[in-house]
């Protein structure tokens, strides 16, 4: 073997040794500007309960839309309002996301909300109902059986309840009915939108893409935003050769925490100076143990409660002093507080302290 082709085979093996993680899909970073998922919503009722929904006699709006939805089918129930006392129906409210390019005809998934008091919509069946957009206009009609998947039982002294009973899913239950029109390829000059906005990133996709396509086609508007010309091209023919192309992401050193419940994240370009820590607790525990003081039976007198109390205190006396060095990464970090014993509660009050310090490299986030 030459010594060209071994240091071929030496650059491939150093190529395949990059971990492949560190660069993603530009379409999964990315959406393209004007092209988005529209929110539907209506109201409608579910029918087929077993004795589960709705009470008439409360829920006024439940009663109109039955009569109402009875009146359209030819029946009269007008004049016996009061005799109107079934459980198996109940008023919900309907929701969806009409994705873009959502042809009519195609099928999309609603969730289904119980509106009044009904404490279980499983078994039931949602009846035609429009789904409107923020414009007024009619874009799907959903109906079909209801899935909750939750179990909810009880008896006279008990109940079980797993899930939520009064929301479902209905997969594929509206029709699209009406299209939102979006000429892809009659706009030449089109905008890619970050998901995460980042100066870096940004100007990586647009080398990436003027690499793929072999010109000045992209370039960086803001952290959030690439422009691309693609006049005189195959705009969704060069629309999917884009997306599919790998960057690898940037993101700043932010540190989020969340004190009401302990969370603590980090990301991987979080650093710190060099700082001594000690971190101790002061735990007072006190045991009150009553005891009974009982007279000797020739002695006369009466039994007499004698308080017994028990102190502890934990002052945390073989903690030590740990250093973490500067521009530790984010494993090392992790390693040194855990070799100090400290939990994610402590972390909090390290972090903060560690900030306020101006050893923290990092954005800290609270939440």
């Amino acid at each position: 073997m030459t010594i060209t082709a071994r240091i071929l085979c030496l650059a491939a093996a150093l190529l395949a040794a990059v971990p492949a993680a560190a660069q993603v899909r530009i379409k999964d970073i990315a959406d393209l500007e004007g092209v988005r998922r529209n929110q539907l919503v209506g109201y409608g009722l579910v029918v087929g309960l077993n004795g589960t929904g709705d009470k008439l006699d409360s829920a006024v709006f439940t009663r109109e839309s039955l009569v109402a939805m009875l009146e359209r089918l030819g029946v009269n129930t007008r004049d016996q309002l009061g005799k109107l006392s079934t459980k198996n129906a109940a008023a919900v409210m309907v929701t969806a996301e009409l994705p873009g390019f959502a042809r009519s005809g195609s099928r999309i998934d609603v969730g289904i909300s119980a509106l009044g008091d009904a404490t279980n919509l499983t078994g039931g069946t949602l009846l035609v109902t429009p789904l409107l957009a923020a414009d007024g206009q009619v874009y799907a009609v959903a109906q079909g059986a209801l899935s909750t998947g939750a179990i909810a039982a009880k008896g006279n002294a008990g109940s079980v309840t797993r899930g939520v009973p009064t929301a479902g899913r209905i997969a594929n239950g509206a029709t699209v009915e009406r299209e939102v029109q979006y000429a892809l390829g009659a706009h030449p000059s089109l905008h890619l939108a970050l998901r995460n906005p980042d100066l870096t990133t940004a100007g990586r996709m647009a080398d990436a893409i003027n690499a793929s396509l072999g010109g000045g086609f992209a370039r960086a508007l803001d952290p959030g935003t690439v422009q691309l010309e693609l006049a005189g091209r195959d705009v969704v023919g060069t629309l999917a050769r884009i997306e599919d192309l790998r960057v690898e992401p940037d993101s700043p050193a932010v540190v989020i925490v969340e004190e009401a419940s302990g969370t603590v994240v980090m990301g991987a370009n979080v650093r710190i100076s060099t700082v001594a820590i000690a971190q101790g607790n002061l735990t007072i525990r006190v045991t009150e143990t009553p005891e009974v003081s009982q007279p000797n039976a020739l002695a006369g007198g009466s039994s007499v409660k004698v308080d017994r109390t028990n102190l502890q205190i934990d002052d945390s006396h073989d903690r030590k002093l740990g250093i973490v060095r500067a521009n530790v990464t984010l494993r090392d970090l992790v390693a040194s507080l855990n070799a100090l014993g400290v939990g994610p509660r402590d972390l909090i009050s390290i972090l903060q302290s560690i900030k306020a310090a101006g050893a923290l490299q990092a954005d800290l986030q609270l939440r």
